[in-house]
């Protein structure tokens, strides 16, 4: 049997995907995640209700299904989105819901009263919490948020389901092209090792960087 890895260059184009969808769904949950989390901690009954059910029905529901949704129930509506948004839409929707609950664990993290004394001096509520609240959760919240970010690159493998060929799309192609399924996953996996890896080494870092004296460096 031969071991020539001719192939290896094809799964490299599948990872740069990879890391677009990642990118760009983590960056998509983030955003919502904060919101969801903002408003639940400080929004009023309706507010709050919303964000609850929310949360509720991405973190209840497996990803696959959301994904499917997307792409294969929409256009029964006339709505026709494309691989790629369906991935980063359905990935990015569903982080938001864990993200919020990081999000949440690390503002009820900062002292409550921070915020009564910024309201002593003046300052309105969401200013209060957009100029101390936010920029103190931001900072605790990475570790989590970090953790997050490797379970989406992760969880980005569910896109080869809709035909997106990202590194586990190209390399499922790949494995049933050539009948080498042991090599070709076996490479796989290394490259999400090492993707992995990159990406922690940094993130441990700037945690360390940001670190807030005196508080805990992770949400609870």
């Amino acid at each position: 049997m031969t071991f020539d890895f001719d192939w290896v260059p094809q799964l490299a184009q599948g990872l740069v995907l990879t890391v677009e969808i990642t990118a760009a769904c983590v960056a998509l949950g983030a955003a919502l995640g904060l919101l969801l989390a903002v408003g639940r901690v400080y929004g009023r009954g309706p507010i709050r209700a919303v964000c609850t059910t929310y949360i509720h029905i991405f973190r209840g529901t497996p990803l696959l299904v959301q994904l499917a949704i997307l792409y294969f129930g929409l256009p029964t509506w006339g709505i026709t989105l494309s691989r790629f948004t369906c991935a980063v839409l359905a990935l990015g929707l569903n982080s938001a819901a864990y993200q919020a609950e990081y999000f949440r664990g690390a503002i009820q993290s900062v002292d409550t009263g921070q915020l009564a004394a910024a309201r002593a001096l003046g300052m309105s509520r969401w200013r209060a919490v957009g100029s101390i609240v936010i920029p103190q959760a931001l900072r605790l919240v990475l570790p989590s948020w970090s953790n997050e970010l490797i379970l989406m690159l992760k969880y980005s493998s569910v896109v080869f389901s809709i035909s997106l060929y990202d590194l586990m799309g190209v390399g499922k192609r790949l494995a049933s092209r050539h009948f080498r399924y042991f090599e070709v996953f076996l490479v796989v996996a290394l490259f999400y090792l090492v993707v992995v890896f990159l990406i922690s080494r940094p993130l441990r870092m700037l945690e360390r960087r940001i670190r807030i004296p005196g508080l805990g460096n992770s949400a609870h």
